[in-house]
């Protein structure tokens, strides 16, 4: 098991190495994390729901994602409440002062026997557990669902990720290990060292000292990776510093306070010709190449922010003056002409309708079974070619006779050009920008109009990109890191 001394620490990067490493030695690694929080999510080949990161790990492992690995996921609404996922599938609303008095019991039966479908599924696989947070938050270490209960419960040895480029790195390590139970402490087999800039030696004195202090040996010291890999949260997000040369375009994306499925532009962050610019509400939008709207876990309260802030006037000013948007499930809900919501599940007062931003013909309602299912389809626009990715939306949208589909399958998205000479366009597919060739397209519209020469479509699909970036991690890893003491019985 991964634990790490906080959030933030590096428990999924560090999981996601333990696996290719794993992997590569000829093993079967099986991801796990038993409960998620996390609006980044995945869906898979089932239709089942899960967090974004454990489908990372499956892919070091060399498996497809299965949400077994990630039986309890908590997608959070932002008004103390959060959607309870439970073997993928939608299984109620929480808040969060009766979490553990209504759903601890279910959470650790669904956890029980996504262990026990992993299991049967790769009965000589090897559980490689990630920890969620601090496991030694006192007032939550009773009902704690997925730390070292867990591990208690699978005998697992344990890493501890500390993450020095915070600072107090010390304190963290000490302080974790001050406050494990005794019957807790023997778990822990050694400390890892996460995000060290500069000579490794130099923290050499360090390193004795930890080990001297604790009896814990210390397995390795990770050093600062300058890739760029899925965040966990939103949170992780304004963490994000490209190391960029210069670049020729420029993509606002709109981080609200709802935002969800943030992976879908990791594509864009390895796009070497293009900056990622985030504008947060009270921002100003300036004037970029193009405008991205992610998805949002609360579409209405979304739209509520845009209008508080005044980027909603920003973007009809933008749009109507030639600019170019692309947006992505609840990003496109809001850019529609009117939004119902019956069952009062996107975060408004009422049921509606909602006036949207008016930038394209949509109605959406919100309701009924979540759409989850992974697809292939045929895009038409910005040109022909085969694209993948999957939906994971609550209710429908409907679009007017003058919008052009996307792709060959209604009601997946709609285009359509702007008098001034821009282009809207949104769609329902997570994913999208994950296939090469469609996403080039995309780019190459936005080169022309600056009289920049085109990029070369013939592209993989990111996870290409995605599995070079593991076998780097992977590398440093098997360079920095023992694993010795946790792969013993």
């Amino acid at each position: 098991m991964v634990l790490g001394t906080s959030s933030g620490a590096g428990k999924s990067l560090m999981t996601a190495a333990l696996c290719r490493v794993l992997h590569r030695r000829g093993e079967q690694p099986l991801p796990f994390k038993g409960q998620n929080m996390s609006n980044n999510a995945w869906v898979d080949a089932d239709g089942g729901e899960m967090a974004y990161s454990q489908a990372m790990q499956a892919w070091a492992a060399g498996l497809e994602p299965c949400c077994a690995m990630n039986p309890v996921l908590l997608k959070p609404r932002g008004d103390s409440t959060s959607e309870v996922i439970h073997g993928g599938t939608s299984v109620g609303l929480a808040r969060a002062e009766h979490y553990y008095r209504d759903w601890f019991r279910p959470g650790w039966q669904a956890i029980r026997e996504g262990l026990q479908t992993m299991q049967q599924r790769w009965p000589n696989g090897r559980l490689v557990l990630e920890g969620a947070g601090s496991p030694v938050e006192v007032n939550l270490q009773r009902r704690d669902l997925t730390n070292l209960r867990l591990a208690q419960y699978l005998r697992a040895n344990c890493l501890l990720v500390a993450d020095i480029e915070r600072g107090g790195v010390f304190a963290q390590i000490v302080g974790t290990l001050a406050l494990l139970r005794p019957v807790e402490r023997p778990l822990i087999k050694g400390i890892l060292i996460n995000r060290f800039r500069g000579r490794r030696e130099l923290f050499d004195e360090g390193r004795s000292w930890l080990e001297q202090h604790t009896g814990v040996p210390v397995l390795g010291v990770m050093p600062w990776l300058n890739d760029l890999f899925p965040p966990e949260d939103s949170l992780d997000l304004l963490e994000r510093k490209p190391n960029r040369g210069p670049t020729d375009l420029e993509i606002a994306v709109l981080k609200l306070p709802s935002i969800s499925n943030f992976s879908d532009l990791d594509p864009l962050e390895a796009e070497p010709s293009l900056r990622l610019r985030w504008v947060h509400p009270g921002d100003s939008l300036g004037s970029p190449d193009a405008v991205l709207l992610p998805g949002s876990k609360q579409t209405l309260r979304d739209l509520e922010t845009l209008r508080s802030s005044g980027l909603d006037r920003q973007l009809t000013a933008y749009a109507t003056n030639g600019g170019s948007l692309l947006a992505i499930c609840g990003g496109m809900q809001l850019l529609g002409q009117e939004l119902h919501d019956p069952e009062q599940l996107e975060g408004g007062d009422g049921a509606g309708p909602w006036p949207g931003l008016g930038l394209l013909p949509l109605t959406t309602e919100f309701g009924g079974t979540k759409a989850l299912r992974q697809r292939e389809v045929q895009a038409l626009w910005p040109g022909t070619t085969p694209i993948s990715g999957f939906e994971l939306h609550h209710g429908s949208t409907w679009a007017s006779d003058d919008l052009q589909p996307i792709c060959n399958e209604p009601g997946l998205g709609w285009w359509c050009a702007t008098p001034a000479g821009g282009c809207i366009a949104g769609t329902y597919l997570h994913g999208l920008l994950d296939n090469g060739p469609w996403r080039r397209r995309w780019l190459n519209q936005l080169r022309e109009r600056k009289g920049l020469a085109p990029l070369i479509t013939g592209l993989p699909h990111h996870g290409e990109h995605r599995h070079q970036l593991l076998e780097r991690l992977a590398d440093a890893f098997e360079q920095h890191v023992d694993l010795t003491p946790l792969l013993q019985p």
